[in-house]
């Protein structure tokens, strides 16, 4: 019997090749102009839930204004005198009024100002990003247009009446570019639809969306996932 043990590293999960999704590419007046190849790095991996979590958790935090604040012993107002004699009272020897344990004394171990940013590294904010693009590419529940280019005055009216010829209903997050100034202002009164730019999409808004409905120049390419 040999004595000799194999030592073995950590055993890591394979990970299956991304599938392989296309979305049809229509006009706003819903005519079908072609299909599109979605990329897989971005559209096609399987969703990592546990880094999703972790990511939206530390975008939750981040948005608390930590501004919360109470006030200690030294500075409540009041109290620079001691209450009575230290000695022959029979009771405790008291320093000041505003004590905790006094009513209208300081808060002892009370909050105070502080930051509730999380650290989360720029890989784990990238994999859950397009974690989250991915499971709504799997669900069917990405859209794409070519543009925005035909609409020449912002109206709440035009914008609604082009998401209902598209079909897209419940909550719909449209990614834009810095030019397209227009739709900005035409979906910006729409209650269930929010705009972002391109370069700020994250993964809670996509989380929190049933519709991402990209333009030709807002969806995200193979460059941007390397």
């Amino acid at each position: 019997m040999s004595d000799v043990f194999t030592l073995r590293g950590p055993v890591r999960k394979e990970r299956p090749e991304p599938a392989r999704r296309s979305v049809a590419r229509r006009s706003l007046s819903g005519a079908e102009l072609s299909t599109v190849a979605l990329e897989p790095t971005i559209f096609g991996l399987e969703p990592n839930v546990a880094v999703m979590h972790q990511v939206v958790k530390a975008q939750l935090a981040a948005r608390r204004a930590g501004t919360q604040s109470t006030k200690t012993r030294k500075e409540v107002s009041g109290g620079g005198k001691k209450p009575f004699s230290q000695k022959g009272t029979g009771g405790a020897r008291q320093g000041t009024i505003r004590a905790p344990h006094y009513p209208g004394g300081g808060i002892a171990l009370g909050p105070k100002p502080r930051s509730y940013e999380q650290r989360t590294p720029k890989k784990m904010v990238r994999l859950a990003l397009y974690s989250a693009l991915s499971d709504r590419a799997s669900e069917e529940r990405v859209a794409l247009i070519d543009g925005f280019a035909e609409w020449t005055t912002p109206k709440t009216a035009t914008a609604a009446a082009a998401l209902a010829t598209l079909g897209l209903t419940g909550k719909v997050l449209v990614v834009v570019t810095r030019e397209d100034t227009v739709a900005r202002l035409a979906f910006r009164n729409l209650p269930n639809v929010l705009t972002i730019d391109a370069g700020e999409i994250n993964t809670y808004d996509v989380l929190n969306s049933d519709w991402v409905l990209f333009t030709d120049a807002s969806l995200p390419s193979a460059k941007e996932s390397n």
